[in-house]
């Protein structure tokens, strides 16, 4: 009976023209989907091979042509990623290097710092908690830059100007954002496997260290790339506080290659611009092979981290 009714079915189909069949539409539906993604994704990734195309150039080419020269009229210069490290006009090197220093700091702080804040508010109760904690979150809705310039006074007066020390002490205090989220996901973890561990004799610290810190591995990943992104990409902290060339941190000394590029080239120097797209090409290769390596674990994290609390 079932092969019957299949039967009459698959002739009742093949009676329709093919260009109103439901197969058909939805073969054309997807094909045409893919077709644009993909014109998009072109799109997208135009800049991007137009930056590595402009890096590979030797010196003395036009880097700025319309339309973009996609490949060198010569061989490939990949030695321009490593001349951009050591070249006598402004070496990036040292700016990578305290970049990485940095990035170290910060991370060390945001993980130390809202991950104690947060175990506090989920797994201790004190007085007037639920209001402090309502408070923390209430911070966030302060734009940053409202804050930016009392914070330079408060650095200024401290003598703190022109060194490291605004960058990365207040990551050691806690940033609303990650104590919420760190919060939300230390709620889930069972009491009784904390009292557990007391019985056993383990200390607040020992309990911390031990069970908590191994529970909430996703966000910690989360964090710690969302940190890393941030100090990675920071321009406007450098720009405030640090007036050392010696000192100066990768976006920003980046930009004051370019400048110093720009400022050459109208004085009939030669161009120093294939050099700042390999160097741009080196600021932007760290964010993307961080994120490809741990994206499964961002993208776990970042999703349980949302259904939790």
């Amino acid at each position: 009976m079932d092969s019957q009714i299949n039967l009459l079915e698959k002739q009742k189909d093949l009676s329709i023209p093919i260009w109103r069949r439901k197969s058909f539409l939805q073969t054309n539906h997807t094909l045409l989907v893919y077709i644009l993604l993909f014109g998009l994704s072109i799109l997208v990734m135009m800049p991007l091979g137009w930056m590595l195309t402009a890096a590979l150039k030797p010196a003395g080419n036009m880097v700025y042509t319309l339309p973009p020269q996609w490949f060198p009229t010569e061989y490939f210069h990949v030695e321009n990623f490593w001349l951009v490290l050591i070249n006598k006009q402004f070496p990036l090197l040292r700016p990578f290097l305290n970049t990485l220093l940095l990035i170290v700091l910060n991370i060390s702080g945001v993980l130390i710092s809202n991950t104690l804040i947060a175990y506090g508010f989920a797994h201790y109760r004190f007085p007037h908690r639920e209001t402090l904690f309502q408070l923390v979150i209430l911070t966030m809705l302060i734009p940053g830059v409202v804050l930016m310039i009392p914070s330079f006074l408060l650095f200024l007066q401290l003598g703190w100007y022109n060194t490291y020390l605004p960058l990365w002490v207040p990551a050691f205090f806690g940033t609303p954002f990650y104590i919420f989220i760190t919060r939300q996901f230390m709620r889930s973890i069972p009491p009784e496997m904390l009292d557990a561990a007391r019985i056993d004799g383990a200390g607040v610290l020992g309990t911390y260290r031990h069970i908590v810190m191994p529970l909430v591995k996703p966000v910690l990943v989360v964090m710690t790339v969302f940190t890393f992104q941030d100090v990675w990409s920071d321009f406007i902290g450098p720009l405030l506080y640090v007036s050392d060339e010696a000192k100066f941190t990768l976006p920003f000394a980046l930009a004051y290659f370019r400048a110093q590029s720009t400022h050459a080239a109208t004085q009939g120097a030669n161009s120093s611009m294939h050099l700042l797209m390999a160097g741009t090409v080196l600021i932007t290769l760290p964010p993307l092979l961080l994120y490809f390596t741990v994206q499964k674990q961002l993208i776990g994290g970042i999703a349980r981290v949302g259904l939790k609390g």
